[in-house]
């Protein structure tokens, strides 16, 4: 399975961002706030359920929103797409 990086991530934020002229996805943001950022809680929500989709992760609303900054997104991400599925 594919990681997640940075340059999808914010395709990804982008796209959900839809035309927000305030937001600006551009330069190293890997540490700073979505809320810095401009990124809104609706935005991010919207981010969380396309990671679901495309990563095939379950991503809980209050992990998503605990994190903070781009780079802590993408570890929780990651860390839950290498987890094997548990089989029934």
């Amino acid at each position: 399975m594919t990681s997640l990086t940075l340059d999808r991530l914010r395709m990804i934020m982008r796209d959900c961002a839809g035309e927000n002229e305030a937001i600006d996805l551009n330069g190293d943001i890997g540490e700073v706030t979505f809320m810095d950022l401009g990124y809104d809680s609706l935005a991010l929500l919207e981010t969380a359920s396309r990671l679901e989709r495309e990563f095939d992760v379950s991503l809980e609303d209050d992990s998503v929103s605990e994190e903070e900054t781009p780079n802590a997104l993408i570890e929780l991400v990651n860390a839950k797409s290498s987890v094997p599925a548990q089989q029934s």
